[in-house]
């Protein structure tokens, strides 16, 4: 294992009615973008949820550095919907920053992904493809050395899902975080991954 990246070992997992993985292994690389690639239900939500530590293995070992910590984009954008788009960025650096250090980090993530306008907008003012934006943004902002992503474009259309997905390759150049993506587009895994790892 690199530095910063991420080794599972002889995972096994079950749920009551189905094995999902069976002495599975993977090393995810450091400041790269790793993709997993795969059909729907063949475990690579419950793979990034194992390496979260939402779910614990029955089985095998996950070595990451101790002072990793995980920023997760969903599906789905879950913002909360009685905030506005800049405390909903501001809120998840409250343990990190001042208040002055919050709003520039806040301003300076609406601005990379061209919402600067909308930032004292609620996510219902906002189209489905802006609040992913947010969400993307929301991920970069939170001070992680890894982020992993659930298949965060699934729901787009195809040009949204284009757009979004070259904004999150420029996002991701200005750091080099070690970037976990799930997906079942083939197209997807090869635009997006440096290395791409098939379920």
């Amino acid at each position: 294992m690199t530095p910063g990246g991420i080794l599972l070992e002889d995972i096994y997992f079950s749920y009551p009615n189905q094995n999902i993985f069976r002495d599975f292994n993977i090393d995810i690389p450091a400041s790269k973008v790793s993709v997993i690639l795969g059909p729907s239900g063949c475990g690579k939500t419950t793979l990034l949820n194992i390496i979260h530590g939402i779910i614990t293995p029955q089985r095998g070992v996950i070595t990451k550095e101790n002072n990793n910590t995980i920023s997760y984009l969903f599906q789905e954008p879950r913002l909360l919907p009685w905030k506005t788009v800049s405390y909903n960025i501001e809120l998840i650096l409250k343990n990190f920053y001042e208040q002055k250090q919050r709003k520039q980090i806040t301003n300076h993530y609406l601005e990379l992904i061209g919402l600067s306008e909308f930032a004292d907008y609620y996510p219902a003012e906002l189209s489905g493809g802006m609040r992913q934006r947010v969400a993307i943004a929301r991920a970069f902002a939170y001070p992680a050395e890894i982020i992993l992503m659930d298949e965060p474009f699934q729901a787009l259309d195809p040009g949204l899902k284009l757009n979004l997905t070259k904004l999150f390759s420029s996002l991701w150049i200005k750091d080099n975080r070690t970037a976990l993506f799930v997906t079942h587009d083939t197209a997807e895994a090869v635009f997006l991954g440096d290395e791409i790892f098939v379920l």
